[in-house]
């Protein structure tokens, strides 16, 4: 068939016309994943029509060859779908000027880092991705590859590439960078600083000292927040795609309609009109991360893994289902909106209603299994605060309780109990920990001590908390023995007493 016979590319009879077309790469992504691929690279595509410029991208895939070997096939073209159940429509980007796998070219990362024609480096390369302690916030210099990279040769963590970077850049020129980190880290700038300033402190005989002194001169953080649902490409997208395009595309992107970006400006060296494709400069970044953080993500992995255990395949499935859509109403307005702080300009009654809708695009068909992984590394962003905030206040946040127990139970499922595929598909680098854990435990409060008391998964000041670990334990019970709508019910009920007892 002629859709499979021609690629899409820029010299392919019928490709769409890309919507920008750079003069040059002012930017190094590290990333290359679909979530950069649909929301920063749209952006920056709105940047480049609006007022032109060389913000040209250079995207660094972790590891994967998949999608940088199908960008060059397609002269670093792939389109953006953008899913609803009214329909779906296609946008390519055109932003990407070349693009490498990092881990097979760890020297070309800094060569580049150090290039002045590079003003920005973004990141998305998730939470694992920063090689710091969960424990302590810092810099895990106990972590192999780190080690290897404060050595010497070439760096492979991003952290280190970053500040190998910064040395050459530092060493060469010294022209000003801005290090723009997209990932769901509370404070991700700042958090980002620390851990390149503790890297280069680290490094033998004082060699880092003139590069942080570059930082303090020429070089920013700022932080942002990202927001955008971008499920898995499957075949059956790519046939769809290919189909509405009349070209193969070997790597389309699904997208949400909703989209969001709101950045603290700063930056050294200048920046895209980001703006003009809707992004918010603001001063309030930690509140637009805080809500994000919190209702949409924190209530989205309850979702998740109540689906999973219901045997559900997505999120729409799961939120039409009326115990989940309940318990996850309860979280977000009971649990979760008291520890928020919403930005200025923000209606939370409208976002929250917007999320609902978010959560039901049928068309869309995000995995529970999906937004169900990595979930040791997620919720620890997500429930400690919002769980002390209660419990300070003399309360249990039993819909808290209830994201845990479903997360280990789907996780790191007690003897006998089987949590489903949907739950056996998410993947999760603690997930091996876990499971001993759970091989040897006798009832559920004894694995919820095991994982917050003493593996103090979620931070030390929930591993004290012990009313909370026996309601998770009491729970993960609920859901062996009754079933997950039992757990619900449970949670749900307990939950509406304190409504509608008053909080103290």
């Amino acid at each position: 068939m002629s859709i499979r016979a021609s690629a899409l590319g820029r010299t392919t009879p019928g490709t769409a016309t890309p919507l920008a077309s750079p003069s040059g790469a002012g930017i190094l992504h590290l990333g290359l994943g679909s979530f950069h691929r649909a929301h920063q690279a749209i952006y920056t595509a709105a940047a480049l029509r609006s007022a032109g410029g060389d913000w040209g991208i250079i995207g660094v895939a972790s590891r994967s060859h998949a999608v940088v070997d199908a960008l060059h096939a397609q002269d670093l073209l792939y389109s953006v779908a953008t899913i609803s159940p009214d329909g779906t429509s296609l946008a390519i980007p055109g932003v990407h000027t070349d693009a490498f796998v990092g881990a097979a070219r760890p020297e070309r990362v800094v060569a580049h880092l150090a290039e002045s024609s590079i003003r920005i480096v973004t990141l998305t390369v998730t939470e694992n991705g920063y090689s710091y302690s969960a424990a302590t916030q810092r810099l895990d210099l106990d972590d192999p590859i780190v080690q290897s990279d404060l050595r010497g040769g070439a760096p492979r963590s991003t952290i280190g590439q970053l500040a190998r970077g910064l040395q050459a850049r530092a060493a060469h020129h010294g022209a000003p960078l801005s290090v723009l980190s997209c990932d769901n880290l509370s404070s991700n700038g700042a958090h980002t600083e620390k851990l390149v300033r503790e890297f280069l402190g680290a490094l033998p005989h004082g060699e880092g000292a003139d590069t942080l002194a570059f930082l303090d001169q020429a070089v920013t953080f700022p932080s942002s927040m990202v927001d955008r649902i971008v499920p898995s490409t499957t075949a059956h997208l790519r046939e769809q795609v290919s189909a509405l395009l009349g070209v193969r595309d070997e790597v389309p992107v699904p997208a949400e309609p909703f989209t969001m970006w709101a950045i603290e400006d700063r930056f050294a060296g200048g920046r895209p009109a980001w703006e003009a494709g809707g992004a918010v400069f603001t001063n309030e970044v930690g509140r637009y991360e805080q809500m994000k953080v919190r209702l949409l993500n924190g209530t989205h992995s309850l979702i998740a893994y109540l689906g999973a255990l219901r045997g559900v395949a997505t999120i729409p499935e799961a939120i039409r289902l009326e115990e989940v859509e309940e318990a996850a109403r309860s979280i977000l307005r009971g649990e979760y909106e008291p520890s928020v702080d919403a930005p200025s300009d923000v209606d939370l009654r409208e976002y929250e209603s917007r999320l609902f809708e978010r959560w039901g695009n049928t068309a869309l068909g995000h995995r529970t299994s999906q937004v169900g992984t990595d979930g040791s590394v997620k919720l620890r962003q997500r429930i400690p605060e919002p769980a002390m905030l209660a419990l300070r206040n003399g309360e249990i946040p039993h819909l808290i309780a209830l994201t845990v127990a479903g997360y280990l139970s789907c996780l790191a499922p007690l003897p006998g109990f089987d949590p489903g595929r949907h739950a056996a598909a998410m993947t999760d680098g603690a997930r091996e920990r876990l499971a001993a854990l759970a091989a040897t435990a006798r009832h559920g409060r004894d694995l919820a001590e095991r994982v917050i008391a003493e593996l103090q998964l979620f931070g030390d000041e929930l591993a004290g908390q012990d009313a909370f670990i026996a309601r998770i334990g009491d729970l993960i019970d609920i859901i062996r023995s009754r079933g997950v709508d039992a757990a619900i019910s449970d949670a749900v009920s307990a939950s509406h007493t304190i409504t509608k007892e008053g909080r103290r």
